[in-house]
């Protein structure tokens, strides 16, 4: 189909649906306060003192006071040992005020990163990487506790913006644990025909061209040009690089995996970066925290 000359995408506000989603929480959170005298307890472990690390951090533990989540903070040390990292998961399994446990990717070289979430209680694993949770969004049938976060918010963003899912043709731009793979077994679960396109991938442009949705999830900044869009498709952004900017006081600005300017001519509608994903991913890690809670409070 030909787009008009003069045609612009729908741009997804992630921010206002971000901020929906908050409110929900935070009238659900009110309610849990007053019958049962509980709020969720969110626990965020960091360890070290990686810049971008604590800037996310920060994050989620503003978001949660605004909805009435409680933050527990837990820094520990860049050189702590592993053994202790473990014991420090271990007391947080164990304290019933604490319904999440969030442990801040990545971890120093030292410590190995798989051992320590598996350590994080199924019941906790608000980043829903624990391989049971993602072994059962794997199957057929079978319901994981927790969905990981960023691809739970790529599909939020979708249906909340109207867009149907099912039948249609998905392809996912990398194929990462925290991103690409979980959210192509999601749209697999929402009964998309689903492609995943990767590193190794052949003429990616060629597969990209057909999809209805795409989620670009690769790390490399403005990779998907306008012409590998299909016309009318619905783009879901989730890379955030930094390229230089010497207009900027910081030296640099965020772009996306996709050529924003170039996808809006093509693209029925697209996330920006920053502000689509990225507010998506922190409501849905409050959104686990407070479904974490109800398992427990009241029962």
């Amino acid at each position: 189909m030909a787009l008009p000359a003069d045609h612009k995408a729908h741009i997804i506000d992630g921010k206002l649906i971000a901020q929906t989603i908050r409110s929900e929480i935070a009238s659900e959170v009110r309610v849990l306060v007053e019958k049962y005298g509980k709020a969720p307890g969110l626990a965020v472990v960091i360890v070290g003192t990686r810049k971008d690390s604590q800037s996310y951090v920060g994050m989620k533990r503003k978001a949660c006071a605004e909805v009435g989540i409680k933050s527990i903070d837990i820094d520990l040390p860049e050189e702590v040992p592993e053994a202790e990292l473990i014991a420090k998961v271990h007391e947080l399994n164990a304290d019933p005020s604490v319904h999440g446990i969030l442990v801040q990717l990545p971890l120093p070289k030292h410590i190995n990163e798989e051992k320590v979430l598996t350590e994080i209680s199924l019941e906790k694993d608000v980043d829903g990487f624990h391989p049971l949770n993602i072994g059962k969004l794997a199957m057929k049938g079978r319901d994981p506790l927790f969905l990981p976060c960023t691809p739970k918010g790529c599909i939020e963003l979708l249906k909340r913006t109207g867009i149907t899912i099912k039948g249609k043709r998905a392809v996912v731009v990398g194929r990462s644990n925290i991103v690409g793979l979980p959210v192509s077994l999601l749209l697999l679960k929402e009964d998309a025909t689903v492609t995943v396109v990767h590193s190794r991938t052949p003429d990616p442009q060629s597969i990209i061209c057909e999809a209805d949705i795409v989620i670009a999830a690769a790390g490399q900044a403005m990779m998907i040009k306008g012409s590998w869009i299909k016309p009318g498709a619905a783009v879901i952004d989730v890379g955030t690089n930094a390229v230089d900017d010497s207009t900027r006081k910081s030296g640099y600005r965020l772009v996306g995996d996709v050529d924003f300017n170039e996808a809006c001519k093509v693209a029925g509608c697209v996330t920006p970066v920053p502000g689509g994903v990225g507010p998506m991913t922190v409501a849905m890690l409050l959104k686990n925290t407070l479904d974490g809670a109800k398992r427990v409070i009241g029962h």
